[in-house]
């Protein structure tokens, strides 16, 4: 699918290491900026907001969903970045995959016009 004015949004990801308590194990490190890469032709549209409130904190959780070709590279546990550059790692609103991204296909004719992935900011 072609959006006419789709745009680059740059998608991070963790480099893994070792797991310095269980050696057998790898887990999340740093973003590493040879992990990141461009979605091309991609936009993150609106979803919801939802304040959470209580006497000891003030948190607010923002939804969206990034639209992309379904080929894109992206997993849980990514970074995508509004308005971010692909050469800048702190450039961008940020917002976490948080679920496993799934692209639907029409079981007739095969078609995959586009992958919905939902993303997720937390603020406060």
């Amino acid at each position: 699918m072609f959006f006419g004015n789709g745009v680059t949004i740059p998608r991070d990801r963790r480099a893994q290491t070792t797991d310095p308590y269980n050696p057998s194990r790898s887990v999340d490190s740093d973003w590493d900026p040879d992990l990141t890469v461009a979605i091309e032709n991609a936009y993150i549209g609106p979803s919801s907001a939802s304040a959470q409130v209580d006497p000891t904190r003030s948190q607010e959780i923002i939804q969206k969903s990034l639209y992309c070709d379904p080929s894109a590279d992206v997993r849980k546990g990514d970074r995508v970045r509004d308005g971010g550059t692909v050469d800048d790692l702190s450039s961008g609103t940020a917002y976490m995959v948080d679920e496993t991204p799934d692209a639907a296909r029409n079981p007739f004719t095969g078609w995959q016009p586009l992958q919905e992935i939902p993303l997720k900011r937390v603020e406060g």
